[in-house]
């Protein structure tokens, strides 16, 4: 069943995910993306400022819209105006496991198309420790039920 744009409340949270990301996964997207050394090369990432291979920032923001996608934006989710307050906190290692939080911060209309509407959601991202990794705003543009039943 479709979440439209008026049964979404702000203040709604969902928690999700148990994804476990493995070294060879990091080293993979890293390569292809963001080949930066301590992302790539266990032994350059030992002398460098974070000491041990790290995730791609990219990728865990990868890694969260997967899971965004698979467990909140359904059909009546229609895309996203961006991205802000992107904020990686703490790196992402082999073996981490992250579950997420997405927390409906803001609705409203869309004032020029009566089809939609806009909801804001802050989603957070934890490592098996409980500390937050990445947060971002993602502006969301969702269907309006009204215009579906037009």
């Amino acid at each position: 069943m479709a979440t439209y744009y008026e049964d979404i409340e702000v203040g709604d949270t969902h928690s999700f995910g148990d994804r476990t990301v493995s070294k060879d996964e990091i080293i993979e997207f890293a390569e292809q993306y963001d080949p930066q050394t301590y992302h790539v090369d266990e032994d350059a990432a030992e002398d460098s400022m974070f000491g041990e291979l790290i995730a791609s920032g990219w990728h865990t923001a990868s890694l969260c819209m997967r899971e965004f996608v698979e467990n909140i934006a359904d059909e009546a989710w229609l895309g996203a105006r961006g991205i802000d307050e992107l904020r990686w906190i703490k790196p992402v290692t082999p073996g981490d496991t992250l579950s997420m939080t997405v927390e409906v911060v803001d609705k409203r209309p869309l004032e020029d198309d009566p089809t939609v509407g806009h909801v804001d959601t802050r989603l957070t991202a934890y490592n098996q420790d409980d500390e937050a990794v990445i947060t971002w705003i993602g502006l969301g543009i969702v269907a309006r039920r009204d215009a579906e039943q037009s």
